[in-house]
């Protein structure tokens, strides 16, 4: 099951496949969906998350919290919209676009994908341009 919130932030429309896509990603890694919770919010919200949790006191765009158990992706998933904003306009990629790339990035993350050496982030990268060209919305 997954399932959007927002904290702090105004509610967005989101697109209505978009559970269905990110469904698709966790099966084409060869996993099972389990309880997903994306809380997409502003970036004081998950400042604190990222301060009161990892002890890190700078913004972020996404953090997740991985409760996977063998091949069932669960977790809950924050994601800043303010900082998806910003990257869209830095990266000039366009809202939606750079929003589906975090959600994604997150999935991957509770995959088991990391993103900490020059060779992991390539290969997260990689990851998200493969799922967002494979499963447009």
């Amino acid at each position: 099951m997954i399932q959007f919130f927002f904290e702090n932030t105004d509610e967005i429309a989101l697109n209505p496949d978009i559970k269905s896509w990110l469904k698709e990603v966790i099966i084409s890694e060869n996993k099972k969906p389990g309880i997903l919770n994306f809380i997409l919010c502003d970036d004081a919200y998950l400042l604190e998350i990222n301060r009161q949790y990892l002890q890190h006191d700078y913004f972020t765009d996404i953090i997740s919290f991985d409760y996977t158990k063998g091949k069932i992706i669960s977790g809950d998933i924050f994601v800043s919209l303010q900082r998806i904003s910003e990257n869209a306009s830095q990266f000039d990629s366009g809202f939606e676009e750079e929003l589906k790339r975090v959600l994604v990035h997150g999935i991957l993350h509770l995959c088991g994908y990391h993103d900490k050496t020059e060779a992991e982030i390539n290969e997260m990268r990689s990851k998200e341009n493969y799922y967002l060209k494979t499963f447009p919305l």
